[in-house]
């Protein structure tokens, strides 16, 4: 069962949740401020930040900002497109609405604590229009890989996540974690939300 902190600054809509995901996933804790989740999520380091996008001192970008190694979901009333996109270049690695049904929350949890990207289907479109437009690496930036490194950046791009990907290439899901830490180093990226959106901008598939 996925480890889950929810920031919102709402109290009442955190209850609702809560409640909702009850026996789907572990809530080891709330927050209503940026200041608030960012101790909590240094001291729970849970697998999953389920966070508003929308908090009066600072919002979830700055829980983003300050919490760079974290998982995080976006939860919001919001689907406006400055919205979906700012989060995401923060950092976290899906946006859904708050129309979503607990079911679909909790796969959504699930499927981005795998290191996937979830959207709400119509929230997809505004992430792709966005990045498609960002400068594409050179060619050299992919010479560089190992032919097995280039075969899992493939499959992460196709939105595998890495059990998939070590059950399609034969091999164990540490030997593809350790593939993709060996990506990370040589193209200079953090973390796989970036690796995955790297590869999509570059179109790989």
């Amino acid at each position: 069962m996925r480890r889950v902190v929810l920031v919102d600054d709402h109290a009442l809509f955190r209850a609702g949740v809560r409640s909702e995901l009850e026996g789907r996933v572990e809530i080891v804790g709330e927050a209503g401020t940026v200041d608030e989740a960012v101790a909590l999520i240094e001291a729970t380091k849970p697998d999953v930040v389920l966070l508003d996008v929308h908090m009066p001192d600072g919002g979830g970008v700055a829980v983003v900002k300050r919490c760079a190694d974290a998982c995080f979901l976006a939860l919001s009333v919001s689907d406006a497109p400055e919205d979906v996109i700012a989060i995401i270049r923060a950092g976290a690695r899906g946006y859904v609405t708050k129309t979503i049904d607990a079911e679909r929350l909790a796969d959504a949890i699930e499927q981005v604590s795998d290191g996937d990207a979830v959207f709400s289907p119509r929230l997809a479109g505004f992430v792709l229009d966005a990045f498609r437009g960002e400068p594409r690496a050179e060619a050299s930036d992919l010479d560089q890989l190992t032919p097995r490194e280039q075969e899992v950046l493939r499959l992460i791009a196709r939105g595998y996540l890495y059990k998939e990907v070590a059950f399609n290439l034969g091999i164990s899901a540490k030997t593809v974690e350790a593939h993709v830490a060996a990506v990370l180093r040589k193209l200079q990226l953090t973390n796989r939300h970036e690796l995955s959106r790297w590869a999509m901008d570059q179109g790989l598939e």
